[in-house]
C-alpha cells in the first residue's frame, strides 16, 4: 500500500476515534470523499481491506490504525 494511502488512513482513524471513542468503527471508504475521484486509489484500499486482511465491512478504527502502522515504510 502506497505511503500516501497509510497515512490518510493513520489520520482518519485518528480523528475519528478523537471524537467518538475508541469503539467506532468505520469501513474504507471513510477514506475517500463522496465523489470518487480516485479510482485506483480507492480499489487499492479495498482490495487491501477485502482480499489481503479479510476484514468485516465495518471494523473497529483502533485495530485498522494498528494493521496500517504494523505496514511499516
Amino acid at each position: 500500500m502506497r505511503k500516501a494511502l497509510r497515512t490518510k488512513i493513520i489520520q482518519v482513524c485518528d480523528e475519528k476515534i478523537s471524537v467518538k471513542g475508541d469503539n467506532v468503527g468505520l469501513s474504507f471508504y471513510a477514506f475517500f470523499a463522496n465523489k470518487n475521484d480516485d479510482p485506483e486509489l480507492l480499489m487499492e484500499a479495498a482490495s487491501w481491506w477485502i482480499k489481503e486482511m479479510k476484514l468485516d465491512h465495518f471494523e473497529k478504527a483502533v485495530k485498522i490504525k494498528v494493521l496500517v502502522e504494523s505496514m511499516g515504510e
